[in-house]
């Protein structure tokens, strides 16, 4: 099956927000087919349908003054945090291809990111009930998706070699007592999000048995 590639660069949120829908609306119309898009976001906090407020730990002016946007979103999940040297994964996929199951499409993409990080040497695991990947107790991958006629949007968030610092002004995903960690932090090295992505890709290839264009 081939996938369309698009990498969008360094981006907004809410501009990759609108870049997603026009896509997700033109694969229910049958006019465009299954597309991942690969970018960094600028700084910015994203609300997931099941943000608890306390689990901001700044004002929002504090966030503002530190150059943090905030945006609320229709994904699952509660609060997180995305930034330069982070790689933002958003798959627009027609599930109805893929297994037509939103739990097995959080545990494939868990996997996808699973073989990424293994190819770096490091051992990541999964966390249940916590969905994303994790190194020890610190997560890697942040996952929030969510589901309109079976063509999915938003996606996982791999930390390459993000600043780590904005992750304690929140309870990332609203998990108490377990932090966030990258690659570069786990290897003693720089991982780009340029590094990241051959194996990001692989992990995509690997899972779904697909092939991309672009």
């Amino acid at each position: 099956m081939i996938v369309d590639l698009v990498r969008l660069g360094r981006i907004s949120y809410a501009g990759a927000y609108e870049v997603q829908l026009a896509r997700q609306q033109a694969i229910i119309a049958g006019e465009a087919d299954s597309t991942l898009f690969l970018l960094e976001h600028e700084p910015v906090l994203t609300l997931g349908a099941n943000f608890h407020p306390e689990n901001l730990r700044l004002s929002l002016e504090e966030y503002s003054a530190r150059g943090i946007q905030i945006e609320e979103t229709g994904r699952g999940g509660d609060v997180t945090y995305h930034g330069p040297g982070q790689l933002v994964v958003y798959p627009v996929f027609d599930l109805t291809r893929f297994g037509k199951d939103l739990h097995r499409w959080l545990r494939d993409l868990e996997e996808v990111f699973i073989c990424a990080v293994r190819e770096f040497g490091l051992e990541p695991r999964r966390f249940p009930p916590h969905t994303g990947v994790w190194i020890g107790e610190g997560k890697v991958a942040a996952i929030g998706v969510k589901v309109s006629r079976w063509v999915s949007i938003h996606g996982v968030a791999l930390n390459c070699d993000a600043d780590l610092a904005p992750f304690e002004t929140i309870v990332p995903c609203g998990i108490q007592g377990y932090g966030v960690t990258s690659v570069s932090a786990e290897l003693g090295r720089p991982v780009s999000a340029a590094d990241a992505e051959p194996a990001v890709l692989w992990g995509f290839e690997s899972v779904f048995g697909i092939q991309f264009h672009g």
